[in-house]
């Protein structure tokens, strides 16, 4: 097997030249995450996604295996547009991402029984006040010992808005716009409220916090007035590692200016190359250190031990496909519901469906192996049910390892989010048949490369807290500063 001495966290390279891989495996707090109605494969204990062992045992799986995280996903409100406004009934015989638990509240939990495992967790930055989050995930970051990551969404659907209290949602500008400024606000109650030698926990003076190293922000913006100060103490990392997920023009500027560890979609490595590029640009137009991003790419993986095998395994999984359930997802994610078209009608033929027409026309011309086949509501349901938009590969060992070094090499990603078919069998598969070739071909750590004690921050990119370059790090109260910089 070959020697592997570089960590996610720096740029070098193993000793054979190539980058190792960051590996996440992406879930959700829910019966159907992106396969719907595979919550009752035999291989799959979804169903039990209310009980702690679920989630304590595929933590401990993980860990074990050397993964990088276990990066959760989450969504304020059911997808309602199938069949009709705010009509629910389609995801729920499938649970398709219906119900859906709140999903930091697995943390302390996993955390406990894992070494290394980071956990991303998703918030929204539109529907929760900044001074609560703050408080929310600086506790769960002291109780993880520093391996929180929060995924920075600012949600997208209308049915969250209505149940948040908006007839409709804030412009999608605006949201990103809102999400700068509760940025700033969260930076300046994480690293500018208490100053870096403000705990003490004096035993001999019974000093706990000295009384001139806590501080108000006295924040007044534009979306939001938030005095402070912070109410919970400095957590290991102070500010979690942000995950953030955009991809529009004004998420791609979001993510680069904020994001350390990026999840973004694609069908091919040559048109995920120029998202890939562009965030790492507009990184660098921040004063960033371009290496600082990690970019990690949307893939479904279908892996046994030989093509064959991998094959199989999905033709049976088709046979529990719940297609309501991906309908319903396609109408949630596009907006666009399919209910009054026929199965097999060729939707590029279709004049009076403009946006599926757009929709299938970006597919047909990044899906592999699709440029030649009509795309029709039933194919539509195929390609979505098993791992819902994400890229997929189907194969062996090496022909997967094949293909996720080709996606690095190209898109120059640093690694993946590998989304599940069946939890935990997906991961079991990829722990049994894909890590081995990986690790032999020097493109993956060992399960214990990693020291124990780590931050996520330091496995990610080296630093335990916000690097010089992030712009978080202006709002820092250095010790022997009277007020942090950024307020004089």
């Amino acid at each position: 097997m070959a020697t592997t001495t570089a960590k996610p966290g720096d740029s070098s390279n193993t000793g054979n030249g190539k980058k190792q891989m960051i590996l996440n495996a992406f879930v959700m707090n829910t019966p159907g995450h992106l396969s719907p109605g595979q919550w009752h494969h035999p291989r799959n204990k979804t169903s039990q996604y209310t009980k702690l062992p679920l989630w304590v045992d595929l933590a401990k799986l993980l860990d074990a295996a050397g993964f990088h995280a276990l990066f959760i996903a989450d969504t304020l409100g059911p997808y309602d547009v199938y069949k009709g406004p705010g009509n629910v009934v389609p995801s729920l015989a499938s649970g398709a991402q219906f119900p859906v638990n709140d999903p930091l509240y697995l943390v302390p939990s996993m955390a406990a029984a894992t070494k290394r495992l980071v956990f991303g967790v998703t918030a929204s930055v539109t529907y929760e006040p900044p001074y609560a989050l703050a408080r929310r995930l600086s506790t769960v970051d002291h109780l993880a010992e520093g391996r929180l990551a929060w995924n920075i969404v600012t949600s997208y659907l209308d049915s969250a808005a209505r149940n948040f209290g908006l007839s409709e949602q804030i412009p999608h500008d605006e949201r990103y716009a809102r999400a700068h400024e509760y940025m700033d606000v969260l930076y300046k109650l994480w690293e500018g409220s208490f100053r870096d030698d403000a705990v003490v926990a004096d035993v001999q003076t019974g000093v706990y916090i000295k009384p001139d190293a806590v501080r108000s922000i006295h924040h007044e913006g534009k979306y939001f007035k938030v005095p402070g100060p912070h109410f919970c103490e400095p957590s290991p990392q102070r500010t979690p590692l942000l995950f953030q997920a955009g991809v529009s023009e004004a998420g791609n500027g979001f993510g680069g200016k904020h994001g350390e560890a990026i999840f973004v979609g694609g069908q091919t490595p040559e048109s995920t190359r120029i998202v890939v590029d562009n965030l790492r640009a507009v990184a660098a137009a921040e004063g960033r250190d371009p290496s600082h991003v990690k970019i990690l790419v949307g893939m479904t993986v279908i892996v046994g031990a030989t093509d064959e095998d991998a094959e199989r395994t999905r033709q049976e999984h088709l046979k529990y496909v719940d297609e309501e359930g991906a309908l319903a997802l396609f109408g949630g994610w596009t907006g666009i519901d399919l209910a009054g078209y026929p199965d097999d009608a060729d939707f590029s033929l279709l004049s009076e469906a403009p946006r599926v027409q757009s929709v299938v026309r970006r597919w047909a011309s990044t899906v592999p192996g699709t440029e030649n086949l009509p795309w029709t509501k039933r194919r539509i349901v195929e390609y979505l049910s098993l791992g819902g938009l994400m890229a997929k590969v189907v194969g062996g060992p090496k022909t997967v390892a094949d293909e996720l070094e080709r996606w690095v090499e190209v898109a120059g990603a640093d690694g993946f989010n590998l989304a599940h078919i069946t939890n935990p069998g997906s991961f079991e598969d990829i722990i049994e048949f894909l890590l081995p070739e990986l690790r032999a071909r020097g493109l993956f750590r060992a399960a214990d490369q990693e020291p124990e004690g780590l931050t996520a921050r330091e496995v990610f990119i080296g630093s335990k807290q916000l690097p010089d370059d992030h712009p978080g790090s202006k709002f820092k109260w250095r010790s022997g500063e009277e007020l942090p910089v950024y307020h004089s």
